[in-house]
């Protein structure tokens, strides 16, 4: 496309996602549901003008509503995030551990490197240490370069703590670039800051379909997560917690056993999950859990890898969204039978991942379809073909129409047939000024007589809109041939 000239409109968000039809996981042992617990260890790398921030921490915590101290230690906050090094770490890694349910550990590098002993409790039992950055500070007001710096000695900091550097990464308090930047680090095999699926899935940064700058995404929650103890709409006691876990679970474990297997995530934190009266809400999910035969229970590095093997990275195809005007006219152009204007119309709207598909597409050239004049719809009606009528006979049909019709026997009619047909076509051109039309796809050769006969009794105006209802509908089963659906 030439540079000089204005580029269309492009939705950057995805709303569409896998559609209705998700791939199959396909968990190990044939698991209905994955659930992965997650760790988040931040104690130590909260805001603190210790650690050299402008004022105190002032989220996820027994302090509801608590606002940052400008320039001042918060010596209760400091406390309360201190309680989750010193007593939650260790009441969560002996239930788990003594459970033999392994968990991914959402670890900040600056609160790791403060607490030794944690680390190796986490190492000797065997769970994925992964990067919560460098810091557990708010990024939404961080320039990109500082983000990138942070991202960079988060790596850094975290190898030389770990002995080796973090496959993963959930910063989860993001700007609009901490995306961008984890996957143009190119050193994870995962990140999940998002919490847009229930599956893993793959994105490429440069759109352009480059597997060097395709990405693993495992989304996480922030449902199913006791940091909703410390909001102001959340849970208020363990009950609530486990009813909660327990209701998502088994809607998950129900769907898996139709067929849809999909992971559920749990995110915690030592400092609110690991208080005594929380604790025990979290104990009886474990058991709950591990009462049922048919789930996985691994860490976010065994879904990744399991993923990778089983749904590996695939370029994606040439899609709508991503195509030059050239190409979209050229490729959908004849989707509305010779009417290539209107493919050119919604070219121009704004189009993205939700109009990849066979449904998508179709509703943005329907949109341009409709919002058409009155004479330009009549264009489209009259460029559509007679039904076993002249052009069919002479094999001048557009490919599209000679397959429809061939789908339900019309180019194999019998003298009487084609007689019947050819008396109908004209009686409807005479009455309403375009052809008879109908979604052959949809019928057979006895439902379309009998449609046309019903039909050539309705008033112009019924008519009119009947037609251009089945012209709709031609061209999306004409995209379901072409695109997925």
């Amino acid at each position: 496309m030439d540079g000089n000239m204005e580029q269309p409109r492009r939705y950057i968000r995805n709303m569409r996602g896998y559609g209705a039809n998700p791939p199959k996981a396909n968990w190990p042992g044939g698991a209905h549901v994955a659930v992965q617990f997650v760790i988040n260890y931040e104690e130590g790398g909260e805001n603190c003008i210790l650690h050299g921030d402008a004022a105190s921490e002032g989220f996820l915590s027994e302090i509801v509503g608590a606002a940052p101290w400008e320039g001042m230690r918060h010596w209760n906050m400091e406390s309360i995030y201190e309680y989750g090094a010193r007593a939650g770490f260790w009441r969560l890694h002996r239930m788990f551990t003594e459970a033999e349910v392994p968990v991914t550990v959402y670890a900040v590098a600056s609160a790791l490197a403060r607490s030794p002993d944690q680390l190796a409790a986490m190492q000797e039992a065997g769970w994925e240490i992964a990067s919560h950055g460098l810091r557990w500070i708010d990024y939404r007001v961080h320039n990109e370069e500082d983000e990138r710096r942070d991202l960079q000695e988060a790596i850094r900091l975290h190898t030389e703590v770990v002995g080796e550097p973090p496959k993963g990464l959930y910063l989860g308090r993001t700007s609009v670039n901490s995306v961008k930047l984890a996957i143009e680090a190119g050193c994870f095999d995962w990140i999940s800051d998002t919490y847009d699926d229930d599956l893993p899935y793959w994105i490429d940064h440069d759109g352009h379909g480059n597997p060097t700058r395709s990405q693993l995404v495992i989304p996480y929650t922030l449902d199913a997560n006791d940091m909703r103890f410390a909001t102001a709409q959340g849970f208020n006691s363990g009950d609530q917690f486990y009813a909660y876990l327990k209701d998502a679970f088994d809607t998950l474990y129900e769907e898996g056993k139709r067929g849809r297997p999909a992971m559920m995530n749990i995110g915690l934190h030592c400092r609110l999950i690991g208080r005594p009266g929380r604790a025990a809400a979290l104990k009886r999910f474990i058991e709950y859990v591990k009462s049922h035969d048919k789930v996985w229970l691994p860490r976010r590095m065994d879904i990744a890898r399991h993923w990778m093997e089983q749904h590996p990275y695939q370029a994606p195809a040439q899609v709508p969204s991503r195509m030059s005007k050239e190409e979209f006219v050229e490729r959908f152009g004849g989707i509305f039978e010779h009417s290539p204007w209107i493919a050119e119309r919604a070219y121009d709207f704004e189009l993205g991942f939700a109009h990849d598909s066979a449904g998508g597409l179709h509703n943005a050239l329907a949109r341009a379809f409709r919002s058409a004049s009155e004479d330009e719809r009549l264009g489209v009606l009259k460029a559509h073909p007679d039904l076993a009528g002249k052009l069919a006979a002479a094999r001048r049909l557009t490919p599209e129409s000679a397959n429809e019709q061939a789908s339900a026997g019309l180019d194999a009619l019998t003298d009487e047939e084609r007689a019947t047909f050819t008396d109908l076509n004209t009686r409807y051109v005479e009455k309403f000024g375009f052809p008879f039309i109908i979604a052959v796809k949809d019928n057979t050769k006895e439902s379309i007589l009998a449609a046309f006969r019903k039909r050539i009794e309705n008033s112009r105006d019924e008519e009119f809109s009947t037609a251009c209802k089945q012209v709709e509908r031609i061209a999306y089963l004409r995209l379901k041939d072409i695109l997925p659906s």
